[in-house]
């Protein structure tokens, strides 16, 4: 082989690096493993194998990762570089349903696929530890992992999850006794008015025992799609309160669902982000889907009801505003607390809210709507009886599913306010800034302060607006949600009037307490998770329910619970919406579906687990994937994932909350139970920018091929007529997608993976450009011809010492390459070696010091054409195992430097100065330069700024 044929070359070392195992990462039990080595584990969010397979864009974040894996072992690291198939999912339960194929026939031909193609990529992945969320040896686990949530408790006395059996042993002890979700010691006050345990029947232990549990079954308010037979998630939903999918009508309604309780953890998962390197904007995008805020829970007595509406606020200080109340329309006291009268319409409205989304009900832009219910409630803090109502931009979701409507600062109550002719009452009084912002906007009313004049409020001051607010908040277009101080705000007890809202807040919540009707609490947006659909493709539950209610788990000994087959993936219709709905496992044979145990025969649960079930502790499997005995061995889990997790995590920002929010989830409970030895699962996240690609559109507005494109004065067209282009995502629907396999079958590889990375930095955003990939490849070539004459395919490389300009230059270039791949910087990198390679281009040989230093940096780049060169020099190890080059401190100092000469701020010229030269000599110098000095004929040097070794400016006049 004379000439760089990279067909070859790759073919050649992928298949070496396959059956030689070359990038298998030896662990605790594994014969050759190293204990003493440091450790990286660097882990890619593993993929959903499409039907389309990879597009140009996919392998960006994978090829990050490779080099970073690659570049470690080079740099003495024992490195576990995993990869696997996130399998189960909606996509291959409809191609199913539309084809008539399995959904494990069609997804193992996706893996298959992408498995070829990851591959090609030369991706350095220990395939040995591969694994596919749909295996019956993987899923086993995570159906052992949802039964330790079954089997433990959240104790917020120690704030850690504990083996529910420890609280049953102390209620049979009657060490602690329940109220509610709450337990509560002999030294509660409580304790004697409670039951015993022993007092419960079988039917209450299990109901009492699923209020605390981490896994268990509530009746939720769910997108209830009776047509399509199964639960849609919010984004599932249009506006119009219709599936997105076939345009059928979505309910909202409870169901019994399976929940994992979440949000006993929310605390922890805000507090650890602390503990964690990730970048601020992705800690603020969890923060605020946890959403932690202090405010009080206030009870508010019904009129002629033994009954108190409980409602959490986080601005207590406004009660005295309190005007009426609101409740969600499936709040489960609507009924007891509509009257007669009213029946009718708040039937009509709760049938009506039914058909819409929580996204639409929450949106700022729609109208408000709502029905009085005929009840009412008493204020706790004026005795003042306030009207109750019910208004879909309540959500029983959030909080306790009623609010406190505080019209006057809070802009949904004031526009509800507004529309109904309920009271808008003023109890804190609005700052300068807002009310001249008002008067700014327009908001203000007209004609308001001695100056504002026949214009209106333009002139208007602080302090006659103030008084006008306060008399009329409506003649203002807003309500004013901010800070400020108390007033109208008192009783014979309490009085919040003059304080400023942070004081006001304490002041109530002490009086709330202190008189037993409110208290401080603390609360999160996050809410518990859904965890049950009613899909084929997904894992079963290890849950048998019983004929007098009991739920029952599967005994660890039988797992998995195998998926059945059945030969109707559909989900089952009905065009009632009021029927239970009917999981496609009930198709499953009577053999599956019923179990005899102890003399009963119990059912099997037959929802499945969501897609996120797999993707939540896929990390740990990777750590030792073939224990049948237990999911990763301590010993495995200690070596790999001490002290912070996994070391690198690469993936798409998309993620930032539900994924890793569950995966965290998981990760405390099972480090709670003493599963795991770290806090958290990824001590380090990065994510990685995308390749974006141009799309054209004709007239019509349909996508046209992009290959197919023509170019003119900065116009596009298309088959001759004028088409409209934007920058965009990639994909086959929008007629710009690029596969890999194309790039590589034309370029090769190696060209292929340095053109991803030289697009700019891994982190950012870049654009694609299938003609510029030519420069890359060349730079191969070249590179090629340094090393092997391609007329008779010797070695050019020659045993002599480069001149000292050349250590120099090699030297730097080790110098900032390593400093560039540890900082993830890999285009400048590979600026550095084409800068270098260059350097030798026309020359008759190539130092074999230089030649090696080259081959070693380009290894985790261009794998291939690296070890290819490698073994030409005369190595019989791969390169992969070779050290990382180390640049020598006498070569990286420049005997002269360069300084930029500027006049009065403005870079006049340069001038090369000795090293060492003193400010006083590169003054004199910079003097002396030609397109310097007409810039200070018949000028004073006044004054003379250096910036050592980089800049001198000239102030003269």
């Amino acid at each position: 082989m004379n000439t760089y044929d990279f067909s070859a070359i790759e073919a050649k070392w992928q298949k070496h690096w396959e059956e030689h195992r070359t990038f298998r990462a030896l662990g605790p039990g594994d014969d050759g493993f190293d204990p003493k080595k440091p450790k990286k584990y660097v882990l890619d969010m593993f993929p959903y194998p499409s039907g389309k397979g990879l597009h140009v864009g996919h392998p960006v974040g994978y090829i990050g990762t490779d080099i970073v894996s690659r570049y470690a072992r080079m740099r003495g690291y024992n490195v576990l570089h995993p990869m696997g198939f996130d399998a189960f999912g909606l996509p291959a339960e409809q191609y199913a349903i539309e084809t008539g194929t399995h959904p494990r026939v069609s997804t193992e031909a996706n893996v298959a696929n992408m498995l070829r193609q990851l591959k090609a990529c030369a991706l350095s992945y220990d395939w040995d530890r591969e694994v596919r969320t749909i295996d019956p040896e993987y899923y086993k686990w995570t159906q052992w992992i949802f039964l330790q949530l079954f089997h433990s408790w959240f104790d917020p006395s120690v704030e850690k999850a504990r083996p529910i059996a420890e609280l049953v042993a102390r209620l049979e002890k009657d060490d602690v006794r329940l109220d509610g979700g709450e337990v509560v010691s002999k030294s509660d006050d409580r304790f004697a008015s409670l039951r015993a345990w022993s007092e419960f029947s079988t039917a209450e232990h299990h109901a009492a025992l699923g209020r605390f549990r981490l896994a268990y079954i509530d009746d939720v308010p769910v997108n209830w799609c009776p047509a399509l037979g199964t639960v849609l998630a919010n984004e599932e939903v249009t506006n119009e309160g219709r599936s997105e999918r076939g345009n059928h009508p979505v309910y909202r309604r409870p169901l019994k669902q399976w929940m994992l309780r979440i949000t006993a953890y929310a605390e922890r998962l805000l507090q650890d982000l602390n503990d964690v390197d990730w970048s601020e904007a992705l800690k603020l995008m969890q923060r605020n889907w946890i959403g932690r805020s202090e405010g009080a829970r206030v009870r508010f007595p019904v009129v002629g009801a033994d009954r108190e509406v409980e409602v959490y606020t986080t601005r207590p200080d406004t009660l005295f505003g309190a005007t009426y109340m609101v409740l969600a329309p499936e709040h489960p006291w609507v009924d007891e607390l509509t009257s007669a009268d009213r029946k009718a319409d708040v039937d009509a409205y709760r049938k009506t809210a039914a058909h819409r989304s929580e996204l639409d009900r929450q949106a700022d832009t729609k109208e408000k709507t709502g029905v009085f219910t005929g009840g009412y409630a008493t204020n706790p803090v004026n005795g003042k009886q306030i009207p109750i109502w019910i208004a879909d931009y309540v959500l029983m979701g959030y909080g306790t599913g009623a609010i406190m409507a505080v019209p006057c600062h809070d802009t949904r109550d004031f526009e509800f306010a507004q529309k109904f002719g309920l009271p808008i009452v003023p109890v804190v009084v609005p700052t300068d800034e807002w009310l001249l912002e008002q008067v700014a906007t327009g908001a203000a009313p007209e004609g308001v302060g001695s100056s504002a004049g026949a214009g209106g409020g333009a002139g208007a001051g602080p302090d006659a607006l103030r008084a006008a607010y306060l008399e009329s908040p409506t003649s203002f277009q807003v309500a004013f949600t901010g800070h400020g101080k108390g007033i109208h705000s008192k009783n014979d007890e309490v009085s919040l009037d003059g304080k400023e809202t942070p004081e006001a807040k304490r002041t109530i919540v002490a009086w709330l307490e202190g008189k037993g009707i409110g208290r401080g609490e603390v609360q999160f947006k996050l809410r518990d998770w859904l965890f049950s659909r009613q899909r084929f493709w997904g894992e079963p539950f290890p849950i048998l329910h019983g004929p007098d209610g009991e739920i029952r788990a599967v005994d660890e000994r039988d797992l998995p619970v195998v998926l059945p087959e059945i030969e109707d993936y559909k989900p089952i219709p009905n065009d009632d919406p009021e029927q239970p709905p009917q999981p496609s496992l009930s198709r499953a044979k009577d053999s599956w579906k019923f179990v005899e145990l102890d003399g009963k025969k119990y059912v099997r649960e037959l929802n499945t687990m969501p897609q996120w079930a797999g993707s939540c502790w896929y990390y740990l499997r990777y750590l030792d994937p073939r224990n049948d005995d237990v999911f990763v061995s301590p010993e495995a889990e200690q070596y790999w994932m001490s002290p912070n997790g996994v070391d690198l995590y690469v993936g798409g920002a998309e993620h930032a909350v539900l994924h890793l929010l569950y995966a965290r989830f998981w990760h405390k409970v099972l480090f709670d139970l003493g599963h795991v030895s770290t806090k958290e699962p990824f001590g380090r996240l990065y994510n990685q920018g995308y390749i974006q690609a141009y799309s054209y559109q004709d007239a019509r507005g349909i996508y046209v091929d992009a290959e197919k494109i023509e170019e003119k004065d900065g116009k596009f067209f298309y088959e001759g007529e004028p088409v409209t282009r934007s920058l965009g995502k990639m994909g086959k629907s929008l007629k710009n997608s690029v596969t890999p396999d194309d790039v590589m079958e034309q370029y090769g590889c190696d060209t292929f993976r340095l053109y991803e990375m030289y697009l700019g930095p891994l982190d950012q955003s870049k654009t694609w450009n299938t003609q510029a990939i030519v420069g890359i490849q060349r730079f191969l070539q070249r590179l090629w011809r340094n090393f092997v004459d391609e007329e008779s395919g010797a070695l050019r490389v020659v045993d002599e010492t480069p001149d000292e300009e050349m250590l120099k230059l090699l030297h730097k270039t080790i110098h900032g390459a390593t400093d560039d791949m540890d900082g993830f910087r890999f285009n400048t990198t590979i600026a550095k070696l084409i800068e270098l390679n260059n350097a030798w281009v026309g020359r008759p040989s190539l130092p074999r010091v230089v030649a090696d230093a080259m081959v070693r940096m380009l290894a985790p780049l261009a794998p291939h054409v690296a070890e290819e060169l490698w073994q030409r020099l005369g190595n019989e190890s791969s390169v992969s195992r070779a050290d990382w080059p180390v640049a020598e401190e006498q070569y990286l100092v420049d005997d002269e430097i360069e300084i930029v000469v500027q006049v009065l701020g403005k870079k006049r010229g340069t001038v090369r100065v000795a090293a060492g030269a003193s400010q006083e000599e590169i003054q004199s110098a910079a003097m002396e330069v030609d397109t310097v000095k007409p810039h200070l004929e018949g000028k004073t040097v006044r004054k003379v700024i250096y910036v050592p070794g980089k800049l001198l400016n000239i102030v003269a006049n």
